[in-house]
This record gives structure tokens, C-alpha cells and sequence, in this order.
């Protein structure tokens, strides 16, 4: 009798829950540094003169770099594996965050993001590749969502602090250099999920990534369905994120409010997003339906930035939040940035963990990392043309509908996005379908 074959158990859910945990700590302080640099946009054009182009570009040259890095960021990961990857990630995004706070001069400011781009994409996708080893078949939607609920945090926290770090937004460095301590929670997170995988290693049965030679013509290959799912992805991140990095100058500037309240009102996409996400992950493990979450989130979407436009928040209901210093926020913007936060926790409960279930795990890193590579050409395009758009049109203040044909660009992409969503609920009713509305998961 051998006893070179060892049969090994599959992790405990603990194991894997804990897993969660630390790989979602890595993207906590990831998620923070991203949006650090909104709150301080004001400062910026106050204190350093920038132009609403020049605030663009610090959110452009982050996705140029991604796009640079992404193209072979998936073989990365696929050949040195997901610990090593998210260690060595973090790593950057630190070093980047550093150098982002060092220096008022544009270039060091725009070489500091654009090292951002290289190491917090990369991050993201190796996150995600990790989830989906360590959960698929096993509320996988779930888990993305509680991770990006986790994640999400840090984007909140971020838009809140303006009041809990209130003593830090005397100058437009300190935030900056607050950001760059909480980039060390990454760090740790990525060393915690090292030593948890190399335990596991030893100890349980996992499924280890064999990436396949890294060939360009391979991209071709994927599915029809995987590719609508790209595009949604490209044209919904293309709205959300860039509209949230210019979400609280643009309160300030065409609705008056105060840094603190466009803080805690930017504050509640992705507090609604922590809340909802892992409830919508939740519902597709056990109902499947995944295409039709993807078509309501894009739907509700569509209206919203036309309702910013042209119904004047100023005049309707006005409510009284406690923690802002001007003491009022219009109830349209309320009801509006709920709203935004429901879509931006329906779509991506579903549409990540989708993959898994359309691609080969050996090629799942590759998948992602195209997927994010598609996503940052939108997202390099976006914030660059907005600023201009708004510079073009003379956007202030004392002119207001300056601000218009920057929301027709944001409506626009995401007209695009019901369309691509319905394309793929057309297609997994036909003969290629790979069973997203089909499949369920029991536990």
C-alpha cells in the first residue's frame, strides 16, 4: 500500500471566511487611497490653482497605468500565484500613496497616481481570482459581496473624512498623507492571506492555478456572454467612478453645499452598496436570475443623473443631518445618491462572480485582468473628458448649466449599459448559455 497519495480535506468554512477577511483588508486601504483624492479637490484648486482637466488627470493617469499593467497582469497572477500577487501589489499601491503627498508639483502628484494604477488594479484582480478559488460552488456571490462591502468601507470612510479627520483638511497634504497610513492596512491584509494560504497549502485540498502561455489571439477566445459582461463592465464603471470622483466638487460648485455634507452625500453610494451587496450576492446564489439583476441595476441607473440636472434640489425638501455643518441636505440628492448606491451594489454582486462560472479556472486570472484592462480604457477616458467638458462649457458656480453636458455623458454610458445587459440575457437564453439565470447554490 502507497502512502504517497494523501487525500486532503477541503477547507473548513471558517477557514475560507477568515480568508475573506484578510484579502478584503487588502482591499479596505486599497479602496481608500483610490478615493482620497476627491475630498481634497477643492483644496487643490484653491491652494495649487489646479484646472478641473488638470483634477481629471490624477484619476486618468491612475487608469492609464492599469491599462499598461493589466494586459499581462492575469498571466502574473496565474504563474506566481495569488498570495505572492496581492503582497507584492499592496506593496506598490504604499510606495505610490507616498509619493502622491510628498510633492504640490502636478508631475510628482500625476506619477504618484499613475504608480497607483500599476499596483491597485493588479491587486483587485488578484483578489478576485482569490475569492473565486476559495468559494466558487460556494456562495460566491455572497462572498464578493461581503468583500465588496468590506472594500467599500474604505471608499466611505474616504468620503467621510472631511468630518471624522476634520483637523487633517486644513491643507490638501495631510489627507494625502493620512491615506498613505492607511494604505499600510493593505499590507498587513496581503501578509495575513500569505500565511493563511501557505497554511492551507499544507493542510487542505485547494485548487491550484496552471496559467497557460500568455498569447494575444487568445484573448479571442472567450465567450459571447463573457464579453457582453466586459462591456456592461466597461460603461457602468465608466459612470459611477468617475462621477464619484468628481461628485463633491460638483455639489459644492452646483448646489452649494459644504465639503462636509457632498462628503457624507458622495458617502452614500457605497454605504448603501455595503449594505446591499452581499444581500443581492446573497439572493443570486439561491435564485439565480443573474442577467435580470444586471438589467434592474442598469435601469435604475439610466434617470438618475438627468434628475441632478434639471429638477432644482434647492428648492424641494431639504433634510436636517446632525453631522454636517450646514446642517441641511436637499432631499432629491438624498433619494438620487440611494438610488445610484442600490445599481452600484445589484451590478457587481452578480456581474464579477459571474466569470467564474463562464471561464476555466486556469484562466481565470487572465479573464479578470482582461475584464479590468477593458473597464480602465473607459475609466482613462471619462475623467479627463468631464473636466474638460466643464472647462469647455465654463462650469462654475455662477453657471450652473455649465455643469449639464457632463450628466449627458454620464446618462449616455449608461444608456449603453441597459443595452448590454439586455444583449446578454438574450444570449444566455439561447444554445451557448452557460446557465447565469440557472444556476443555483443550496449552501
Amino acid at each position: 500500500m502507497t502512502t504517497d497519495l494523501i487525500i486532503k480535506p477541503d477547507p473548513t468554512p471558517f477557514y475560507r471566511w477568515m480568508v475573506l477577511l484578510f484579502v478584503s483588508l487588502a482591499m479596505f486601504g486599497n479602496y481608500y487611497v483610490y478615493d482620497s483624492i476627491g475630498p481634497v479637490f477643492d483644496l487643490l484648486s484653491k491652494e495649487l490653482k489646479y484646472s478641473d482637466q488638470q483634477l481629471g488627470l490624477l484619476y486618468t493617469v491612475y487608469s492609464i497605468a492599469a491599462i499598461l499593467v493589466l494586459l499581462v497582469g492575469g498571466y502574473v497572477i496565474d504563474k506566481f500565484g495569488t498570495k505572492k500577487s496581492i503582497f507584492a501589489f499592496a506593496l506598490i499601491c504604499l510606495l505610490a500613496t507616498i509619493i502622491t503627498a510628498s510633492s504640490p508639483n502636478l508631475y510628482v502628484m500625476l506619477s504618484g497616481r499613475f504608480l497607483l494604477g500599476i499596483g491597485a488594479e493588479p491587486l483587485i484582480v488578484a483578489v478576485t481570482t482569490a475569492l473565486a478559488k476559495w468559494f466558487k460552488g460556494k456562495l460566491l456571490s455572497l462572498a464578493f459581496g461581503l468583500n465588496l462591502t468590506i472594500a467599500r468601507l474604505g471608499s466611505w470612510s474616504a468620503d467621510l473624512s472631511p468630518g471624522w479627520a476634520k483637523s487633517f483638511y486644513q491643507n490638501w497634504q495631510d489627507p494625502l498623507w493620512l491615506a498613505s497610513f492607511i494604505a499600510g492596512i493593505s499590507v498587513a491584509g496581503a501578509i495575513l492571506y500569505w500565511f493563511m494560504e501557505s497554511s492551507a497549502e499544507k493542510k487542505f485540498s485547494i485548487e491550484k492555478s496552471e496559467a497557460e502561455k500568455f498569447v494575444l489571439k487568445g484573448l479571442y477566445s472567450f465567450s459571447k456572454s463573457y464579453w457582453y459582461i466586459v462591456a456592461l463592465c466597461v460603461v457602468f464603471y465608466s459612470t459611477v467612478f468617475p462621477f464619484r470622483a468628481f461628485a463633491i466638487y460638483y455639489f459644492q460648485q452646483a448646489h452649494g453645499l459644504e465639503r462636509d455634507a457632498a462628503g457624507i452625500l458622495n458617502s452614500l453610494l457605497p454605504l448603501s452598496a455595503m449594505i446591499a451587496t452581499p444581500l443581492f450576492g446573497l439572493l443570486a446564489d439561491k435564485i439565480g436570475k443573474r442577467t435580470w439583476f444586471m438589467i434592474v441595476g442598469t435601469a435604475i441607473l439610466f434617470p438618475l443623473f438627468l434628475i441632478i440636472t434639471y429638477f432644482p434640489a434647492g428648492s424641494l425638501i431639504s433634510i436636517s443631518v446632525p453631522l454636517v455643518g450646514s446642517g441641511a441636505i436637499p432631499l432629491t440628492l438624498l433619494i438620487v445618491m440611494s438610488l445610484l448606491g442600490i445599481s452600484f451594489s445589484m451590478i457587481p454582486s452578480v456581474m464579477w462572480p459571474s466569470v467564474a462560472y463562464i471561464v476555466e479556472q486556469k484562466r481565470l486570472g487572465s479573464a479578470y485582468s482582461l475584464m479590468t484592462l477593458c473597464q480602465q480604457l473607459g475609466m482613462a477616458a471619462i475623467p479627463f473628458l468631464i473636466g474638460l467638458t466643464n472647462d469647455l462649457f465654463k462650469a462654475s458656480p455662477q453657471n450652473i448649466s455649465g455643469y449639464a453636458p457632463g450628466m449627458w455623458i454620464f446618462t449616455l454610458l449608461a444608456s449603453l449599459g441597459l443595452i448590454f445587459s439586455i444583449l446578454l440575457w438574450q444570449n444566455e437564453k439561447g444554445p451557448n448559455a452557460h446557465g447565469l439565470d440557472t444556476i443555483k447554490v443550496k449552501r
